[in-house]
């Protein structure tokens, strides 16, 4: 786990409104980010094809769908 110096800004009445953390961190923490979201990006394409409507409206499907949940 990466460890990171931060500092909690806090509002009047002490309530933490902000986190501070040094450039140098902020810049590991941005390249875990990029790494994670290409490992974690997915190829949609592949679903092309796959929902089929079958002439139905989608917006009566939608609401054919809510009304299910009452």
């Amino acid at each position: 786990m990466l460890h990171l110096k931060k500092k909690i800004v806090t509002d009047e009445l002490m309530c933490p409104v902000a986190v501070l953390i040094d450039y140098e961190d902020w810049e590991k923490v941005e390249q875990i980010l990029e790494n994670y979201q290409t490992e974690k990006s997915t190829d949609l394409n592949r679903f092309a094809g796959v929902l089929r409507r079958d002439g139905e409206d989608p917006l009566e499907f939608q609401q054919r769908i809510r009304s299910e949940w009452d």
